[in-house]
């Protein structure tokens, strides 16, 4: 299981893009986690215009085991959640960096917790 060297994670196995110009990040769950919900079935993402608050449940995810919380790894406004992810919620575990993102939020306050790769690899296993 690789973790992409560019990405920012939390101990909750989310990540966190770099903002853009504008200080939109993607937010999506990591590889390990999606591994270990099984295949997932639904989706319940934050919507557009909601505030997240770091290390506060936003939406969640259930599979075919259970129902996960999806935590916000920082605070601010949701700009984009990823119908895709929606409608076809099996593109987080076959792509849960690339398709399987699951929103972009303007940051406001960025915790200092955030991972490395390297970090979240060995916090993970």
């Amino acid at each position: 299981m690789s973790n992409p060297q560019h990405l920012r994670y939390t101990k909750e196995h989310e990540w966190l893009s770099a903002t853009d110009e504008n200080g939109v990040a993607t937010v999506g769950i990591t590889e390990f986690a999606a591994t270990a919900l099984g295949d997932v079935v639904y989706a319940q993402l934050p919507a557009v215009g909601d505030t997240v608050t770091a290390g506060e449940t936003c939406g969640e995810l259930e599979s075919t085991k259970s129902v996960s919380d999806l935590y916000a790894p920082v605070t601010g406004e949701v700009v984009e959640a990823n119908q895709d992810v929606v409608d076809d919620p099996s593109l987080v575990n076959s792509a849960p960096f690339e398709g399987g993102w699951l929103f972009k939020v303007k940051i406001t306050d960025e915790p200092a917790e955030l991972l490395t790769a390297d970090a979240y690899t060995d916090f993970a296993g």
